[in-house]
Order: structure tokens, then C-alpha cells, then sequence
């Protein structure tokens, strides 16, 4: 089992910065990944960002891609998730979520990740 926890996320105006943590504790994720996805009210779950645990392999969403950072710290069992550039539309709910094994055809895949954090809301006004 892996029980993640989110921290962060919040309030800013457009162009503004935010960051969303996500603590993991439970067994392993090497040679797993840790993956951020969100959903807004009304829309469906989208894919965000993953990286592979291990060998900190990078996986963005188009529409993040130059705005955002996904990084993860090994030794803390801790993954980040640094927005710049933040946008009206990148309003939702943030979630973490973590794989226990890796298949690079499908690190965008919500169903594909075995374990999800509560969420933290980020909200970006205009």
C-alpha cells in the first residue's frame, strides 16, 4: 500500500506561480512513478505530468509542457509539482497518484496508477 498526501496548491492571478507536494509513505515506489493529474468542475480527469521513480524519466501534458516542473526527491519519498506561468484554465483539482510499475505507453493513463492522493485545489484568477 501507498498512502499519498498533497500539500500546496491555493490562490493566485494569471501569470503567477504555485507549487503542489506530494508526500508518499508505505512501500516502495522504485520502479514505479509518481504522477500529477486534475480535474475541474464539470470536465473530465486529465494528465498533468509523471515521472518514473527511479530513473526520474519525464512525462508532460501539451498544455504544461515549458510552464510546469515535475521533479521527485528519492530520499524524502516526496514528489513536487512547480506551475509557473499559470493560466484561468489550469484551475482544478490537483491529484497525486503513483504506479507501482511503469509502461511508458501509458504514463498519461489515470486507471493505469494504483494509488491517488485527496487533492489539493489551485485556482487561477483572471
Amino acid at each position: 500500500q501507498v498512502h499519498l498526501v498533497e500539500s500546496g496548491g491555493g490562490l493566485v492571478q494569471a501569470g503567477g506561480s504555485l507549487s503542489v507536494s506530494c508526500a508518499a509513505s508505505g512501500r516502495t515506489l522504485s520502479g514505479g512513478a509518481m504522477g500529477w493529474f486534475r480535474q475541474a468542475p464539470g470536465k473530465e480527469r486529465e494528465f498533468v505530468a509523471a515521472i518514473t521513480w527511479t530513473a526520474g524519466r519525464i512525462f508532460y501534458a501539451d498544455s504544461v509542457k515549458g510552464r510546469f516542473t515535475i521533479s521527485r526527491d528519492k530520499d524524502k519519498n516526496t514528489g513536487d509539482l512547480q506551475m509557473n506561468s499559470l493560466k484561468p484554465e489550469d484551475t482544478a483539482t490537483y491529484y497525486c497518484a503513483a504506479r507501482i510499475r511503469i509502461s511508458y505507453a501509458s504514463m498519461s493513463v489515470g486507471n493505469e496508477y494504483d494509488y491517488w492522493g485527496q487533492g489539493t485545489q489551485v485556482t487561477v484568477s483572471s
